[in-house]
């Protein structure tokens, strides 16, 4: 049976998964986690877990007539209890940013999600479109094949509707050996909406195994 592990390219180098002196970080799905924020005190690469304190401080400022990114997206490192940023994400025209490693064949083309919660039953948040997909802040690209280009739109996530997932494989199907497949991924949020609070979206790589 065919696993799955997620990476994120902790440096400002544009090159494979497994490129010497390029800092590839494995994602524990059971204990890491992503922030999306602005850098403040305590908020940067390097930094230990930061309080609730520092990440308010940090936190997005929201604008009624602007769309508006994070400054920076994170991995926060359980293991090593360090945020790790991931310099390339964004609205970058950047390759290798995420990778997922397979180490097998797949029976269906892998795919990235995004949901409410683990139990992936829903996407009412309002950063997944409120239940409209469509509108999701949440978007990203698949890039095994290519650079996103400038300003790349991508897809936006939510549930898994066949225009809201992002196939890996670039819509070639299911895997036959294993390999690397990479992606892009980047947050908007929309002009108007400015309710301060705490998302916490799950993202899920889907497949099936034969």
């Amino acid at each position: 049976m065919s696993t799955a592990k997620l990476h994120i390219n902790h440096s400002s180098t544009d090159s494979p998964f497994g490129t010497t002196g390029v800092d590839w970080v494995e994602v524990n799905s059971v204990n890491d986690t992503f922030i999306f924020s602005d850098i403040g005190v305590g908020v940067a690469d390097g930094e230990d877990t930061p309080t609730d304190v520092e990440l308010n401080r940090a936190a997005v400022q929201l604008s009624a007539t602007l769309d508006v990114e994070p400054e920076a997206y994170f991995l926060l490192d359980y293991s090593e209890d360090e945020l790790k940023e991931i310099f390339m994400s964004g609205n970058q025209n950047k390759r290798y940013v995420f990778c997922v490693e397979l180490d097998g064949a797949t029976a269906t083309e892998p795919q990235v999600e995004a949901w409410d919660n683990s139990s992936q039953n829903s996407y009412a948040n309002p950063c997944l479109g409120s239940g409209v997909p469509a509108a999701s802040w949440y978007r990203a690209v698949a890039t095994k094949s290519a650079l996103p280009g400038v300003d790349w739109v991508g897809i936006p996530l939510g549930g898994n509707g066949a225009s809201n997932i992002v196939l890996l494989n670039e819509g070639n199907g299911a895997l036959l050996v294993a390999d690397n497949l990479y992606f892009n991924f980047k947050i908007t949020i929309p002009a108007g909406y400015i309710i301060p609070a705490i998302h916490t979206p799950v993202f899920v790589v889907a497949f099936t195994t034969n």
